[in-house]
């Protein structure tokens, strides 16, 4: 395999990358609207559009704000501030800028319930597309992991066998639908109990991850990302400790 992956439209060169985080966040919109026509929504109309527009500003600073912190002495030494707060980005800051955002403008409108749970879904698909297109960078994204000498360890376009960490990536974002299904078909669940499953395993998983991929660290080990993934496990630490604050119950069914 050659990376980065390209297709070639019309004599023009197209990296994979950039057309898959296109498709990413096209296809979970259509899903999300799918969802909100099939499952309902409690949340009156404008105020859903508020919130929507709260996550993606929220999640467009987040991301490139986390991005950019990921290698601070870079930042500090760009030629150009702006530029490289631009060009760097981040899905766990993209995730915690949105939620963010969601919860400020939620607060405004005195909107008191949870919101989240018609998002998931469509997350988790966007996320896996998008995963798609990072793999298909290979080192040329920010997305590569440590080198390895373990069997499934690839060639990611830079002579050295690596920890194929997007697929890993994709792999537990598939195994964290399946297993977020089986929840909500199997559980009777609190109003937004699907989203903080989601996000509370996820940063779990990020945190854990970002062990084997390279980057700048600030203490103990830890970069930014992963210091923001505790900053997300302290806020959500009461859903942890006592699980009945996102399980009512078991569903039964008539036999």
């Amino acid at each position: 395999m050659h990376f980065p992956f390209s297709i070639n439209v019309f004599g023009q060169t197209i990296l994979l990358h950039g057309l898959f985080e296109f498709l990413g966040i096209f296809i979970a919109f259509r899903y999300y609207l799918y969802l909100k026509k099939t499952d309902g929504d409690t949340i009156e109309h404008t105020n859903r559009l508020l919130i929507i527009s709260s996550a993606a500003l929220g999640a467009v600073l987040g991301s490139r704000i986390l991005g950019s912190l990921e290698d601070l002495p870079a930042w500090l030494a760009a030629r150009s501030f702006w530029v490289y707060f631009y060009g760097n980005k981040t899905l766990v800051g993209g995730l915690l800028g949105g939620l963010i955002g969601v919860e400020l403008v939620k607060k405004l409108l005195k909107e008191r319930q949870n919101s989240g749970d018609l998002f998931t879904f469509p997350l988790l698909l966007g996320m896996i597309i998008g995963r798609i297109g990072c793999f298909s960078a290979g080192i040329y994204e920010e997305t590569y992991g440590f080198p390895s000498k373990l069997p499934w360890a690839m060639d990611l376009g830079d002579g050295v066998t690596r920890h194929p960490v997007t697929l890993y990536e994709i792999l537990f974002l598939t195994l964290l639908w399946i297993s977020l299904a089986w929840f909500k078909k199997h559980f009777v669940l609190q109003q937004g109990a699907l989203f903080k499953i989601f996000l509370i395993a996820y940063v779990i998983f990020r945190f854990l991850l970002d062990f084997i991929k390279p980057g700048w660290r600030y203490f103990l080990g830890l970069g930014s990302i992963q210091l923001a993934c505790i900053a997300a496990l302290i806020w959500y630490s009461r859903y942890m400790v006592h699980p009945r604050l996102l399980i009512i119950s078991k569903r039964y069914y008539a036999r």
